[in-house]
Parts: structure tokens; sequence; C-alpha cells
């Protein structure tokens, strides 16, 4: 079998969820071609990752307020008539729920005649500037529930993706390559 993963990855994070399917899926003895979404250029990532003739793509995105980069909609777009499986990191998580939206829409954004096998995300950690920009906020409206909570998320998703995130989505794709 043969296989492209392609990944968008701001901050490492999608990076390191793209890297343990590579490594799972050449484990399991399938030729795999990881390629960086190359920004502006849908064309030149599919074709640097021999796209035509994969067994399935790997699609992966970090949420950009809820949804996927250009540049990854970009390349889903023309993805017609391949079998896709789409990986993400969000800042913000932990309810299943709130990733299954988020896979949803980055979903729509796949051609009619793709074929879509399934998604998997996780939490990822998230730049240190955003906490600080969560601390200015809280800062004008001290007590704020609200922003406390986006603080206390910031923290929690320092440690993500963690062996356990990479795990599950590494076991999502592979049951949904029928591996």
């Amino acid at each position: 079998m043969r296989y492209a993963i392609l990944y968008n990855s701001a901050s490492g994070n999608t990076k390191q969820v793209a890297e343990a399917l590579e490594h799972a899926l050449r484990a399991a003895n399938a030729e795999v071609a990881c390629v960086q979404i190359a920004p502006g250029d849908a064309r030149t990532t599919i074709d640097a990752a021999g796209v035509e003739g994969a067994d399935a793509v790997l699609v992966g995105f970090w949420c950009d307020k809820g949804t996927c980069t250009q540049e990854v909609a970009d390349v889903l777009a023309e993805l017609g008539g391949k079998r896709v499986f789409l990986f993400g990191t969000a800042g913000f998580g932990g309810a299943p729920e709130y990733f299954e939206r988020i896979l949803m829409g980055v979903r729509a954004k796949l051609p009619e005649d793709a074929e879509y096998l399934g998604g998997a995300m996780c939490q990822g950690k998230m730049g240190a500037g955003v906490r600080r920009r969560y601390e200015a906020m809280l800062a004008e409206k001290p007590g704020d529930a609200r922003i406390q909570g986006m603080i206390d998320n910031f923290d929690a998703a320092l440690s993500h993706p963690d062996d356990d995130d990479l795990g599950r989505i590494v076991q999502t794709a592979k049951q949904a390559l029928g591996l």
C-alpha cells in the first residue's frame, strides 16, 4: 500500500502527528510520502507527495478560527476521486463534539467525489503570546470566568499532543485505512 501524508503545521503540533502516522504506516510495511503543504501552491505539494499513485491521502491541519487554513483547503479541493483521512490539532479541545464539528467543516472542503475515510483530532499547545494576550484580557476584566477558563485551557494544552493523543489518532487512521 502507498500513502501520501500532507500536513500544515504552524507550531509543530500537526507535524508531530504526521510523523507519528508516517512511522506507524511504515511499521505496517506501507510506502509513505510525508510532505508539508507548501504555502500558495497546492499542486506542488500534491505532486511532491505522489498523491496520484497513493491508495489514500492523509491530510493534517491546525485549527485556524474553527477550520483549516486556506493552504489546506486548496489541497483538499484537488483531491477529487481520492480516499482521504483528515487529522488535526486545535488549541482548544478535549470535547469530542468540538473536534467532530471542526472535522465536518474541513470535510466539506473536499470535492464530492472524494471518499472521506474518517478523521481524528487532538489538542495542541499554543504559543506563549496567546497566554500573554489572555492575561491582558483578564487584567482588563478581573475575575472574568470565561477568560480564566481560556488561561486554564492554555495551561492544559501545554502537554499536547501527548502519547495518548498520538496513539489514538494512529489507531483511528489505521482502522479507517483497513490496517
